[in-house]
């Protein structure tokens, strides 16, 4: 089955750029019908749905966030990537990838911290 690993730093300071790493295996990132998406967590807090991109790169973000994220995909690598620009410490979060459609799949997370 499909398996997705998040892959970044795990510090960064604020006004700064977050960028993080999908990478999928046993599974492809341009198959149809999918969704690749990014979600987070902050600490003590519920999931919050960051935004998704189609396999022919459509993007949909959380209104909330749309004006500093961007998602991508690198097809010759099969990984999509995140980036978001001027953090804060509330951007402090466990990062996690996904894929859904015919099912959700989940990375493991990854933590980022942001501070100075």
């Amino acid at each position: 089955q499909v398996q997705l690993q998040e892959s970044g730093p795990g510090l960064v300071k604020p006004s700064q750029t977050l960028s993080l790493t999908c990478t999928v295996s046993a599974g492809s990132i341009t198959t149809k019908n999918y969704y690749w998406h990014w979600i987070r967590q902050p600490p003590g807090k519920g999931l919050e749905w960051i935004g998704y991109i189609t396999v022919s790169d459509s993007t949909y973000y959380n209104p909330s966030l749309s004006s500093r994220t961007s998602i991508s995909r690198d097809t010759s690598k099969n990984q999509f990537t995140l980036q978001l620009s001027s953090v804060t410490p509330e951007d402090t979060a466990v990062y996690y990838c996904a894929r859904a459609g015919s099912g959700i799949y989940w990375g493991q997370g990854t933590q980022v911290t942001v501070s100075s």
